[in-house]
């Protein structure tokens, strides 16, 4: 299958990770191959295609050269710290591709591990399906995401509310090291003592043999990420600050595009961010139909944490919790260190908004920046909340010179008076950039896609595979998600908003 394997996370100090191998299902089956990331990854898309190769995929048996590891670390869970780990998931190893690039290969649902708590370890075959769906579709739109090679049946049952089809997921990712990561190491350095957890037994062991550099665990963590994800950073006298700053203006980033096309993650505990700037754990997330700030799809997140415009507020308070690792690394003086940490953590609103105002400049054709550009995105925001518009067509509406010229001829709401003024006001602001309206145009489809996953096909795709084995649904989806600002996509049904009948108001974890 071409597998290329290294161990470079395996060689951090013990309590990180726990080796053991993912447990055996009874038939497992080949459901989806995602073939063009396998020839990406440099792996053989055929060899994997084989009936025999769900054995590796499940883990039945082990790929070439892997040294399977199940991760410990910890996690900020809707603001209270607990210890965590892979509970239901393998490492297998880092794959090195052809071009260079060292991914994680991890699989999702694969049986018991030493942090499992009370779990089964195992992964329903709609969640995974969903992930599979959810996680393309993040790449398809430009955005940093884990990626999705396969999703095997177990042939097995795993009980929820009711028995249901098992799976796993094989997703790839830059790594898998978390903030919660580094609360764990912190934690380690702090003399943690938790029975039952596998890491605190260990740590407790090497206090006993006198380990001298109270910090240890995350000065290693701190400098291994440096290395794998930052490594123009890693000699620099002030690394460590650096490392600050650099994973702040990644998150920055991929927040203003969480929100550049109606992204609810869901679910944005500490454990759920990563250090390498991808998004992760595609559980509750869902992407809005009509526009609503206060938008919250989890049925597990009742107070509404990490609604759609809490996201950037929450990713700031993860941001400081990281910080907190980092402190006894940036300055052996805690009243040296904390300054530093905290005006970094004071300007990560400034940072996220200049990235949110460039992406959403984009969706309105806008490259030149001026002061009153902010205001105008503000209002249209509102218009669309007042009215119920969907967020993601009525931006795909505006890409055409026909919205610019006659707006209520391309959507019927667009004849409302309120944005009739507003439409006045934006082709005034038009008129000011200097490339044209040609260009402002094709910055606008760039920008503003055509398809999201909504709610009810994601639903959709799932019910068919799992209650008829029909693969068709998903199939298709995943062809149209794979380049959904095609502008042959502008008369798709794939673009229609769901029927009052068909809204989906609550998604779930699916653990």
């Amino acid at each position: 299958m071409r597998w290329n394997f290294d161990h470079s996370y395996a060689r951090l100090p013990a309590p990180f990770f726990s080796r053991v191998d993912p447990v055996p299902v009874s038939a497992p089956r080949l459901v989806l191959l995602n073939r063009a990331l396998a020839e990406e990854l440099g792996l053989d898309a055929d060899e994997l295609a084989r009936p025999d190769a769900a054995l590796v995929l499940a883990g039945n048996q082990r790929a070439d050269a892997s040294d399977p590891i199940a991760q410990a670390y910890a996690g900020h869970q809707f603001g209270h710290f607990t210890l965590l780990g892979d509970g239901r998931a393998h490492l297998l190893g880092e794959h090195l591709t052809p071009d260079g690039r060292r991914v994680d290969i991890q699989f999702k649902g694969s049986g018991k591990t030493p942090y499992s708590r009370r779990g089964d370890g195992r992964a329903a075959l709609g969640p995974m399906l969903r992930e599979y769906l959810i996680s393309e579709a993040m790449q398809g739109l430009g955005i940093p995401t884990t990626r999705s090679l396969a999703v095997v049946a177990t042939g097995e049952r795993v009980f929820r509310e009711d028995a249901i089809p098992g799976a796993i997921l094989t997703r790839v990712a830059a790594s898998h090291i978390r903030v919660g990561t580094f609360e764990y190491a912190a934690a380690l350095d702090r003399g943690l003592d938790v029975p039952g957890h596998p890491g605190s037994q260990l740590v407790h062991g090497d206090k006993a043999g006198g380990v001298k550099d109270g910090n240890l665990h995350a000065r290693a963590l701190a400098d291994y990420t440096l290395q794998r994800h930052y490594p123009a950073l890693a000699e620099s006298p002030t690394r460590y600050a650096d490392l600050l700053d650099a994973v702040m203006d990644r998150q920055a980033a991929l927040i203003a595009q969480w929100m550049r096309v109606g992204f609810v993650h869901g679910v944005m505990n500490t454990d759920n961010m990563t250090l390498s700037g991808e998004t992760i754990d595609y559980g509750p997330c869902a992407f809005m139909d009509q526009y609503d700030p206060a938008t919250v799809f989890s049925s597990i997140d009742r107070q509404g944490r990490y609604a759609f415009a809490n996201q950037a507020r929450i990713a700031q308070w993860n941001l400081a919790r990281f910080a907190e690792t980092l402190l006894p690394l940036m300055d052996a003086n805690p009243e040296a260190a904390l300054p530093r940490a905290e005006e970094a953590i004071h300007r990560f609103p400034t940072l996220f908004a200049g990235y949110w105002l460039t992406a959403m400049r984009a969706k309105l054709g806008l490259a030149n920046a001026e002061p009153e550009d902010s205001a105008l995105i503000e209002s249209l925001l509102e218009w669309m909340h007042q009215v119920g518009a969907d967020y993601t067509n009525t931006f795909r509406d505006l890409a055409s010179r026909a919205a610019m010229e006659a707006p209520a001829t391309v959507n019927p709401v667009f004849g409302d008076p309120a944005f009739t003024s507003w439409h006045l006001r934006w082709n005034e602001r038009l008129k000011r950039e200097p490339d044209g309206l040609d260009q402002a145009l094709v910055r606008m489809r760039a920008a503003s896609p055509a398809v999201i996953p909504r709610n009810h096909r994601v639903e959709e795709a799932i019910a068919a595979a799992v209650g008829f084995g029909d693969l068709g649904p998903a199939h298709r989806f995943l062809e149209v998600l794979a380049d959904p600002y095609d502008t042959r996509l502008d008369d798709s049904d794939y673009r229609q908003p769901p029927p009052p009948e068909q809204r989906v108001y609550q998604t779930f974890c699916g653990t």
